[in-house]
């Protein structure tokens, strides 16, 4: 090639360079807030996690997440998967770690990139590789030569990564800021001396790696500079930073809370959310990270805990199935724009708190030029108040904050919601035949069409494979089967003579077994003779039922199950995260999910394992015994998964309710972009296959306890945890399952299920998520829409309150009124009803403007709907169907 071919290359080259040094930002920090091209900037930031979601449905939450008003997403990096062996690395499909920063890059956003590398997340094994426990030698997360090794590569695998893919933002990427270790300082007494020594190794490691922007570890008081310390909780704003060189920066606000096999579902209300975020900023933070602001999906066996379920919603804004949680989203949206307003004077000084009265705040930002912000809080649990602040009245409902970007005018209140609600439901989709099912009869022909047969294979009772091994006593699970897969088979002989004790005087034998769990299934001459199963509170999975022995050799076989490897370690847990009750000085507990030495705690049956006569004491211990094991089922081994095996049983008579059986069908996928679900009703407990793909476990036979505290509603005053607000008390803690669109054809999808308990597979149903109604109650004394705030509409007094109604699929109009109110209406969303001040004219209004159109928005006030009643702050209500 001749010079000047090469002059048009090497100007290009120049010229890619140059841009790329345009675009590199400088990313800093002092004791105000993160720094940015010099610029202090208070930020909001939001957890997706890219494996719990595909690469189709990524543009879409980033888009969302930044209509949402979010600067940055935060996201961990995932040991285990993208390691699963040592040295072979997997950065395809959702693993794409690359990818989804460069589509958050391209939504204009910033990223925070959490290396951990211990996630915990309620993933398996806290994102931890299974074979780092084999290592001679290894000790994880603390001062052991081994284990740094392995994090020290790791760490600079992921670095380099996006070094060489120039992410970092001093190379023109949207990475700026980093995180290694997660939540150590909570168990770090736990390891003695040598913790401090780890932590002081790990902040160096990282800062060695060069990435020119700011790294933190969250809860980590002692962390060395220049490490930013973090608070992880529901609230976190009376934290303080352990150096006054550093800023006050929230990486795990907790939207909610995850969900347990065998509990009830948690949510957190929407109003309290907004409280501990108001709080936060009103006393100098600058940095908030919802966790999650999507939850998203535990696919395959991703989900940790253990007993962590499939669904990882989190109640979150935006919700497992990409749907907004309304009001939710909208409102902390409008808290967003609110803090923004605020922005200037907050980060160019501290804010001055000082009391208003009992449990009553205000905090003043106000700079040198005269900008002033301020927050206006009522910490107490119950009693609303009236303040004076600044020469002027403002009303404070309870557990709220108010906040005034000019010092003067109320833009945003916690506990006023703005934004409409929209109630999700469960649509069965219908066949030309009837209900879109994979119903059949006892030919096993289907209800309708879009169905095939059913096919079954019948999983071997105990040892089927040739790779099975015999050792003398019980083993522990973890560390045979490496959690590759669920399952590990235990079965022994033993005789029993017809003189036996056992088999005298009419006594009845019971089978004793005791496990450390995670649950477990008994056959007794290839017959299920009883299960038993753990909690998230108490793994152990133990059973004693009557069997049936016969004169001879009698053959027991225990089928030990793993729900998901321990991200903590409940049984030998002490120590509980705990803070002070800022407002009633008690102490609260608030999360008990992860802990020292986790990784030590194993699974699987420990025994003993007895035969026990009932009535004459006589017992045989086969706990000693030679016993044969196997790792996995015979249909796994066989790929059944795939759905392709010419092992497949096609039969006059679907066998049901039967243990230990695969089931396969074929089934049509409706129509639409409608987030595509399966109902698992009717099913006991197993794993479930769309086309090749795991979407995880499912286990509806699991009910959440019936005597749970359990409430359609949930007051949001007053401090929030974990067991404040629970739903779905009695009811399977899942039923509902979600299938990524993009795993789907339009025709032949193959359904596969292992069902181990016993299920009727024609129970099933498919169906969509979808919008039911949407409804929305805003009063007079509110703050007007954020998008009308301005000096200029400041001084229009005339402005008011405005409710807004907005079907959330754009090819939706509203169709339907279920109700309309002008006065002082009572209740909530699907349950409101009539005050005794209602206007009349207040329907035939809202049906002239909203029906047939795809949004609508009406003034509250008496201009618009007349005066049903003087002297009353009256209230809006509108419920309404979208289709």
């Amino acid at each position: 090639m001749g010079s000047e071919s090469l002059a048009p290359v090497l100007v290009f080259l120049l010229l890619s360079v140059m841009a790329s040094l345009c675009l590199a930002v400088n990313v800093t920090y002092d004791n105000r807030a993160l720094v940015i091209d010099g610029k202090r900037r208070v930020l909001v930031s939001g957890s997706i996690h890219y494996p719990r979601s595909t690469p189709d449905m990524w543009p879409d939450l980033i888009k969302k997440s930044k209509d949402g008003g979010l600067d940055i997403i935060e996201t961990y990096a995932f040991w285990d998967l993208h390691e699963p062996v040592r040295g072979q690395y997997d950065f395809t499909g959702r693993k794409d770690l690359v990818k989804f920063i460069k589509l958050v890059a391209q939504a204009g956003l910033y990223v925070h990139l959490r290396i951990g590398p211990y996630v915990c997340a309620e993933w398996n094994y806290g994102g931890f590789p299974i074979w780092l426990h084999f290592i001679p030698g290894i000790k994880l997360r603390t001062d052991n030569e081994p284990y740094k090794a392995e994090m020290k590569r790791f760490t600079t695998k992921i670095v380099g990564m996006m070094q060489q893919e120039k992410l970092y933002a001093s190379q023109g990427g949207p990475i700026i800021l980093s995180q290694i270790e997660n939540e150590y300082g909570n168990i770090d007494w736990e390891y003695g001396s040598q913790a401090k020594t780890y932590i002081e190794w790990a902040a160096q490691m990282a800062t060695s790696m060069n990435t020119e922007v700011p790294w933190v570890m969250c809860q980590q008081n002692d962390a060395p500079d220049p490490m930013i310390n973090t608070c992880n909780g529901f609230y976190c704003d009376q934290f303080t930073p352990n150096s006054d060189k550093k800023p006050k920066f929230w990486t795990e606000l907790w939207s909610g809370w995850f969900t347990s096999w065998g509990d009830p579902i948690p949510y957190r209300p929407t109003e309290d959310v907004a409280f501990g975020a108001a709080r936060f900023y009103q006393l100098n933070g600058t940095l908030v990270n919802y966790y999650m602001y999507h939850g998203g999906t535990n696919f395959g066996r991703t989900s940790g805990g253990p007993f962590i379920t499939t669904s990882y919603d989190y109640d979150a804004p935006i919700d497992e199935f990409g749907l907004l949680r309304q009001p939710k989203w909208g409102h902390l949206k409008d808290l967003h724009e609110a803090i923004k307003l605020c922005e200037e004077p907050m980060v160019e000084t501290f804010g001055n708190t000082t009391s208003l009265g009992p449990n009553l705040e205000a905090t003043v930002y106000k700079t040198e030029s005269g900008q002033c912000a301020a927050f206006l809080a009522n910490l107490d649990n119950q009693t609303d108040a009236t303040v004076s602040f600044n020469g002027n009245s403002y009303d404070l409902p309870a557990w709220s904050v108010s906040i005034l970007p000019d010092c003067q005018n109320v833009v945003f209140n916690t506990a006023k919601i703005n934004s409409a609600t929209t109630i999700p439901k469960f649509i069965h989709q219908a066949s030309q035949n009837g209900t879109y099912s994979v119903a059949s009869n006892q030919n096993g022909n289907t209800s309708g069409p879009p169905f095939s047969q059913w096919s079954w294979f019948r999983e071997p009772v105990g040892i089927s494979s040739k790779s099975a091994f015999v050792l003398l006593g019980l083993v522990e699970q973890i560390n045979t089967t490496a959690d590759k897969s669920d399952y590990l088979w235990y079965s022994v002989s033993t005789q029993i003579n017809g003189n036996d004790p056992l088999l005298r005087d009419g006594s009845q034998i019971l089978l004793h077994v005791d496990s450390l769990g995670h649950a477990l299934y008994a056959f007794v001459n290839g017959k299920l003779a009883g299960s038993g199963k753990g909690s998230n509170s108490n793994n152990a999975a133990s059973l004693e039922v009557p069997v049936s022995l016969e004169p001879g050799n009698n053959r027991i076989d225990l089928l030990s199950l793993t729900v998901g490897l321990k991200v903590s370690n409940f049984v030998s847990f002490i120590f509980q995260y705990q803070r002070v009750d800022l407002y009633s000085n008690s102490m609260v507990c608030l999360i008990q999910n992860y802990g020292a030495f986790f990784d030590l705690t194993g699974a699987g049956i420990t025994g003993p394992v007895q035969l026990k006569g009932s009535s004459n004491g006589s017992t045989i211990d086969l706990s000693s015994e030679s016993w044969t094991y196997q790792i996995g089922l015979k249909g796994e081994e066989l790929g059944l998964s795939g759905g392709s095996s010419p092992l497949w049983v096609n039969g006059h008579v679907l066998p049901k309710k039967k243990p230990l059986t695969w089931y396969k069908t074929m089934f049509v996928a409706p129509g639409g972009t409608s987030p595509f679900v399966i109902d698992f009703t009717g099913m006991g407990k197993g794993q479930a296959w769309v086309n090749g793909q795991s979407i995880g476990r499912y286990w509806p036979s699991n009910v959440a306890n019936p005597n749970g505290k359990c409430t359609d509603t949930c007051d949001y005053r007053g401090n929030y945890d974990q067991n404040k607000c629970l739903k779905n008390c009695g009811k399977a803690t899942q039923e509902q399952y979600h299938v990524p669109r993009s795993w789907l054809k339009p025709f032949g999808n193959v359904l596969v299920l292992l069902e181990e308990a016993g299920g009727d597979p024609t129970a099933i149903s498919f169906g969509t998520r979808e919008t039911g109604h949407i409804c929305s109650k805003v009063s007079e004394n509110y703050p007007i829409p954020l998008d009308m705030w301005s000096s200029d509409h400041l001084q229009n007094k005339n402005i008011k309150p405005t409710l807004s109604l907005q079907c959330p699929s754009p090819n939706q109009v509203i169709s339907e009124l279920q109700f309309v109110s002008f006065g002082n209406p009572h209740g909530t969303c699907s349950s409101f009803v009539h005050g005794r001040c209602r206007s009349k004219r207040a329907r035939r209004i809202v049906h002239r403007a909203c029906m047939g159109k795809a949004k609508c928005s009406f003034e509250v006030s008496v201009n618009t709907f007349g005066d049903p009643c003087a002297n009353v702050t009256k209230s809006l209500a509108v419920e309404a169907s979208c289709s």
